[in-house]
């Protein structure tokens, strides 16, 4: 991917979408003063380098009834393994987000579970079972303070 350099009114309009990634592509035009052409060129083309993906919604687990929260951290018995594993954690639909990591752990995944005892089963029934997963370490997640995009000013 070609390294895009973004001005300030790209700024703007990255700003604008992250509050609401469904304002229509006028009334984002007529809230920076500029043509509605000016604005769909310039997220088309953000799109096209990468920056903006998928306009989604954000969803609350509390509210759907996913009471648990936790971060696990994975060991694995053969860091070769890696990529395997992590197509086997993709098809567990409690876990949200797997990351790789440096240290001991090689995987952290977060996984929201209705309760603890759910939490339980996928990680001693669905994460331990794997072949390849030596161990796990898991913090709870009481709340989330706070969520956000990365910062658009990197190298301004």
């Amino acid at each position: 991917m070609s390294e895009i350099k973004l001005d300030p009114f790209d700024i703007r309009i990255i700003k604008e979408l992250t509050e609401d990634a469904r304002i229509p592509m006028i009334q984002l035009a007529q809230k920076l003063k500029v043509s509605n052409t000016l604005v769909h060129q310039r997220v088309r083309k953000m799109k096209e380098a990468g920056i903006l993906k998928n306009a989604t919604y954000e969803l609350d687990p509390l509210t759907l009834g996913y009471e648990t929260s936790a971060y696990t951290q994975i060991m694995l018995t053969n860091s070769k393994a890696i990529r395997k594993v992590e197509r086997e954690l993709e098809k567990i639909p409690e876990i949200v987000e797997c990351v790789n990591i440096s240290g001991r752990y090689a995987l952290l995944v977060h996984i929201y579970a209705e309760n603890n005892r759910a939490l339980r089963d996928v990680i001693y029934l669905k994460i331990q079972s794997l072949e390849e997963v030596e161990g796990t370490n898991t913090t709870f997640a009481f709340e989330t303070a706070f969520r956000r995009n990365v910062p658009v000013e990197i190298g301004m």
